[in-house]
């Protein structure tokens, strides 16, 4: 029986370890090729020094850079339950693009904070970022015990100073592990050097965590990609972001409203009857319609709601501060549409969650509004909570996405 995949992202500060884990990850569940494994202890051997684990991801790294075999945003790691696909997350700003547009879903995050410096202000920020994002199950790692001498009492204070800040983001982590990736310590086995700590390890952990479902029983939206034309046939592809597409079912294309019937379903020169939630496919339609990318497919014997209004979150990853009323490209799903912020209804500082009373037309770098959006023409757009892949959006400014959002509420 083939072993499901679990995308998982791994946070933190710069330099609070995430390299070394994910290399001690991959050295203890022999996840890394043989001859790779060997080829890595070899240079470590030449240089004099223990295996680094950060070296592991540095030579990675490299290797990807050449674009020679393996590309660390799929490289994975195993245990018996199942794969682990590690998410690179290099910084918040290309961690948040990369979620928000659907890139890469994290089903799970490793929040790791080094336990000789403590939580700084960009841990505050990537946890607020998965907060953001609605990522429930989180593993905290308090990384470098071994610079502290295994410290229990420097672990409970680092420990108490930050679930305090994740309860006031509503973030409930379901693991605080005491680690040390260099060492090895309660990564992937039990720590004789932390014999006060009588939890799991982090595979122990993940372990426990559970795969999210398919979206099958929610409201069909099939966002378009493209339309290609195969001798006389024009096939609709993209992604089945929730709900599913058979055969036969009437469908109505928004917003341009046109509505058909699915031909077929093809994948790969192959048909098939129905297509489910996170399936990329083709269709064909019994009529011969003009379809663009970024037209939305839906049932249509289902009430859809088109808006030009919503109220949202949304966090500016720009230098340049995004104002109320400046025309900005709003992108979800394969949608996109000139839109402006009608108005600030709140604006919080990401790292202190202090409510900023200042510059209250503008979002800054790093500030996160609570703000009403209109767009210039309306488009399909559902609150993140009911369908997660038509409430994300990104706003593109000459081509770079200047900020992230959630959608609260539909108006």
């Amino acid at each position: 029986m083939e072993k499901e995949d679990m995308k998982i992202v791994i946070v933190g500060h710069v330099d609070h370890g995430k390299s070394t884990l994910i290399g001690r990850l991959f050295f203890d569940t022999d996840s890394l090729p043989k001859e790779k494994k060997r080829e890595i202890e070899s240079i470590c051997k030449d240089k004099g020094k223990d295996v680094e684990f950060a070296f592991v991801m540095d030579h990675l790294e490299e290797e990807r850079d050449q674009g020679i075999t393996i590309d660390t945003a799929q490289t994975f790691f195993k245990t018996k339950k199942r794969n682990y696909v590690i998410i690179d997350a290099p910084g918040h700003k290309e961690f948040l693009k990369n979620m928000i547009t659907g890139a890469s879903q994290a089903e799970v995050a490793i929040l790791i904070v080094d336990g000789h410096e403590g939580v700084q202000e960009q841990t505050r920020r990537h946890a607020y970022i998965l907060s953001f994002l609605g990522i429930e199950q989180v593993i905290v790692v308090i990384n470098k015990m071994d610079l502290v001498e295994y410290s229990e009492e420097i672990f409970e204070n680092v420990k108490e100073k930050l679930l305090s800040f994740l309860k006031k983001i509503n973030i409930k982590s379901s693991y605080v592990i005491p680690i040390s990736s260099k060492q090895g310590d309660n990564v992937s086995k039990k720590s004789k050097s932390i014999d006060w700590y009588k939890g799991k390890t982090i595979l122990e952990s993940l372990d426990t965590f559970y795969k999210q479902e398919a979206s099958n029983n929610k409201p069909l939206r099939f966002p378009v990609q493209d339309v290609y034309k195969i001798d006389d046939k024009r096939i609709t592809v993209g992604k089945v972001e929730s709900g599913m597409l058979e055969v036969g079912e009437e469908i109505v294309f928004l917003p341009t409203k046109k509505k058909t019937k699915i031909k077929s379903i093809e994948v790969f020169e192959k048909k098939k009857g129905k297509a489910e939630s996170g399936e990329s496919v083709g269709i064909t339609t019994t009529e011969s319609i003009f379809i663009e990318r970024g037209e939305i497919v839906c049932k249509a014997s289902e009430s859809v709601k088109l808006s030009d209004e919503f109220k949202a979150e949304v966090f500016c990853m720009s230098k340049k501060p995004i104002k109320t009323n400046e025309e900005i490209t709003l992108r979800c799903t394969t949608q996109e549409v000139k839109c402006s912020i009608k108005r600030v209804l709140r604006k919080i500082n990401s790292s202190t969650l202090k409510i900023i009373n200042e510059d209250v037309n503008e979002l800054k770098e790093t500030e996160t509004g609570e703000v009403i959006i209109k767009t210039k023409k309306p488009v399909v757009i559902e609150k993140f909570k009911e369908i997660p892949e038509l409430g994300r959006f990104v706003f593109v400014r000459n081509s770079n996405t200047v900020a992230g959002g959630i959608v609260r509420e539909v108006i």
